[in-house]
């Protein structure tokens, strides 16, 4: 399984391919570097290549993202299936990677994507990360009404008309309307996630997995460990730390830590046999503030100084 970053420009790029258009014409005219990120969409518009595909990939995305999705679809994350029967309210943050399976012909609706810096814009004070909708380890999907799939669906046909306009403000408007969104979903009830234990246990080693390989190998001393520590891990899977570890350890034998530490101790070999980089240059990379903690590390899981090991 394969967890793949997804830059704007990537986005862009895939949005040209599934609707045939220039990326120039589908960027908001007006947006610039200084305001941050903002655009809509028509999911009808990209729904075709999804259901030829039958399925979004595990994406973390550079960007958040807020969908409304009408029509029976499945959301999935590490630990959790959330099936809708009907309509969707879906919040996604850059942080937790997930993908979207439409489980009928007849999708349609709405989305809208953004930075934090085109919604710091509006002094709110807003956190985004610290909102429960997009906070690691909440349920970001929201099963709504017909009656509340049409109040959404409102709101996204005012910032489709907006971003049209040449009103000199429309992108303080679109904020506005941003966060209409976001306080609706604030006030949802979430959905029931469906999972069964098992798939849910192979899903979460399995990403877990590719998170940890995905920083390997290191190739320059510039290059610095991103994720550390089993909490780490656990926000970007969007569960609670002990699940994880219980998980890994049942599954096992290993505990997070013991596993993540195995990975390190093992790229640490690699450098200091197969670099000439310092001690303090691999230590660095590896996440370590002192060499001394490294040095300390090293030792306690092989027995041996790091120098000693290189010669």
């Amino acid at each position: 399984m394969n967890i793949k970053n997804t830059s704007l420009d990537e986005f862009y790029k895939e949005i040209a391919e599934f609707t045939g258009r220039d990326i120039d014409t589908l960027l908001p005219p007006g947006i610039n570097k200084e305001i941050g990120h903002f655009n809509v969409f028509d999911i009808s518009e990209t729904i075709k290549q999804v259901k030829r595909k039958q399925v979004m990939p595990y994406n973390r995305r550079a960007y958040y993202k807020i969908s409304l999705i009408r029509g029976k679809n499945r959301a999935e994350y590490a630990d959790k299936i959330i099936d809708v029967a009907k309509n969707a309210l879906l919040f996604a943050t850059p942080k937790v990677p997930y993908h979207w399976i439409p489980q009928a012909d007849d999708q349609s609706g709405s989305f809208c994507v953004f930075t934090d810096e085109f919604l710091i814009k509006n002094k709110s004070g807003i956190v985004l990360d610290e909102l429960p909708i997009f906070k690691s380890g909440g349920y970001p999907v929201f099963e709504i009404t017909d009656e509340e799939a049409d109040e959404i669906g409102f709101i996204f046909k005012k910032m489709q008309r907006e971003i049209a306009s040449d009103y000199d403000y429309k992108y303080d408007l679109l904020r506005n309307y941003v966060l209409e969104l976001i306080h609706y979903g604030q006030k949802l009830q979430p959905a029931t996630a469906l999972l069964s234990s098992q798939n849910a246990s192979g899903r979460i080693i399995s990403l877990f997995i590719e998170l940890l390989e995905r920083q390997f190998p290191i190739e320059s001393p510039n290059q610095k460990l991103k994720l550390r520590t089993a909490k780490e891990y656990a926000e970007r899977l969007a569960i609670h730390v002990n699940h994880l570890n219980k998980v890994l350890k049942e599954n096992t034998g290993k505990t997070t830590t013991d596993i993540i530490s195995s990975r390190i101790i093992q790229e640490a070999k690699i450098l200091l046999k197969q670099t000439d980089w310092n001690i303090s240059e691999i230590a660095d990379s590896l996440g370590f503030e002192e060499v001394a903690h490294f040095s300390n590390f090293f030792k306690k899981q092989t027995t041996v100084a790091p120098l000693t090991f290189r010669l």
